[in-house]
């Protein structure tokens, strides 16, 4: 269902205002990037599952059977269960690159931190939740 003239109006000032007050959040969230990820993926994993489909259906169909068991057909549903996790998990991980970039001082202060830290990893004041809160409250605070 379209929306309407005053919901696309409504939708456009919501989004410049979006991208006026928090323009990295508002990139990192931007759907362009990750409609096309998506789709490459679904590709990937439709191919692979069909390739294993047939790895399966040659692994009864041929006599090669080492000990009396079918390897190839269990080759071709571990393909199977492959293709099936890259749909699943393969656009979240496909989204979270998108995310690193950043201006030259917040890496600045990565950097920093991780020297602090002292396990490579960015040390955080807070959760992913706690941070949201906190710019959800400051949002109405001003």
């Amino acid at each position: 269902m379209p929306l309407s003239e005053h919901e696309q109006r409504m939708l456009e000032q919501i989004e410049s205002a979006l991208y006026a007050e928090d323009p990295k959040f508002a990139s990192s969230v931007r759907g362009g990037r990750l409609r096309t990820t998506s789709s490459r993926r679904r590709l990937q994993a439709a191919a692979l599952f069909v390739l294993g489909l047939v790895l399966l259906v040659a692994g009864i169909a041929l006599p090669v059977r080492p000990g009396g068991f079918p390897i190839i057909s269990l080759i071709g549903f571990i393909v199977m269960f492959g293709a099936g996790v890259l749909l699943l998990l393969g656009g979240a991980k496909g989204a979270t690159p998108g995310r690193g970039g950043s201006s030259p001082g917040d890496s600045a202060a990565a950097g920093s931190s991780e020297r602090a830290g002292g396990r490579g990893r960015p040390r955080r004041s807070g959760g992913f939740t706690e941070r949201m809160e906190d710019r959800f409250r400051r949002r109405f605070e001003e």
